[in-house]
């Protein structure tokens, strides 16, 4: 796939996504989301990968949102069915994604971080929701997953009034995973990409799916629904299920095939 907004580097089991268009701040627009809704189909069709990163090209932004200036010459607006950079509306995928937050993340690049299951934020990064200073709203997200992640009153602490926030208060708030140096937010992604790479895939996807199908009702319910969810299905039928008890009475490392 010839790629024009974005990059793709595969690490073993591991892919990293890099939005790219340093010139507008990685600012999205329907080109781009309709590359990368591409790119993370391959991801999620790939039984070879089995973590993504997400982070922005240069140090100054992750994402700058939407393309407003794109917007403003007249150009066609819109996203595919899986949401703002292919991601935002993919509620399908068990994988898990891990943002690598370099420099800004505003409206939809918020968006975009608050879709993956993992923040991990450099000390320049800051995030908002600023769509209502320009007579917007932030629609592909935002809105839900923020209260949902950090509460009610603080997350329309944050809507309300459009204000940005560092990495160090999204720490605080709860959104955001770790806090490292400028410049090491896409190595400090990979560490932990790595370390839940040592875990056996399936069970990740697992773990992943009953977590979030668990949000929308009681935990009594989600406990006795569980093991009717296809990851835990697909999980207890593998060769891992059987690999990893093994692994360990054995004393060595599993050997995962993700079958």
């Amino acid at each position: 796939m010839n790629l024009e907004f974005s990059k793709v580097t595969r690490k073993g089991p591991i892919t990293i996504v890099t939005l790219s268009r340093p010139e507008r701040y990685n600012a999205l627009h329907i080109h781009s989301h309709a590359e990368l809704a591409k790119v993370f189909d391959d991801f999620v069709a790939d039984p070879e990968q089995w973590v993504a990163i997400v982070t922005g090209a240069g140090d100054k932004a992750f994402c700058a949102g939407n393309d407003l200036k794109w917007q403003a010459e007249g150009g066609k607006m819109g996203a595919p069915p899986t949401g703002f950079a292919g991601l935002t509306s993919r509620y399908d995928c068990n994988k898990p994604i891990i943002a690598a937050v370099n420099g800004v993340a505003m409206g939809g690049g918020f968006e975009i971080a608050l879709a993956c299951d993992l923040i991990i934020a450099s000390e320049n990064a800051t995030f908002g929701l600023p769509e209502p200073r320009v007579g917007l709203a932030a629609l592909t997200g935002g809105l839900q997953r923020l209260p949902r992640e950090i509460g009610l009153k603080r997350a329309l602490g944050m809507i309300l009034t459009g204000r940005h926030v560092t990495a160090r208060e999204g720490f605080e708030l709860g959104f955001v995973n770790e806090v490292v140096p400028s410049g090491q937010a896409l190595a400090s992604a990979e560490r932990w990409a790595a370390e839940i790479c040592q875990n056996g895939p399936l069970a990740v996807r697992a773990s992943k799916e009953a977590v979030y199908r668990g949000l929308s009702t009681t935990v009594e319910q989600a406990t006795a629904e569980q093991f009717s969810y296809p990851g835990i299905v697909t999980m207890m039928k593998s060769q891992d299920w059987i690999e990893g008890p093994k692994a360990f009475s054995e004393k060595r490392k599993p050997k995962w095939s993700g079958k």
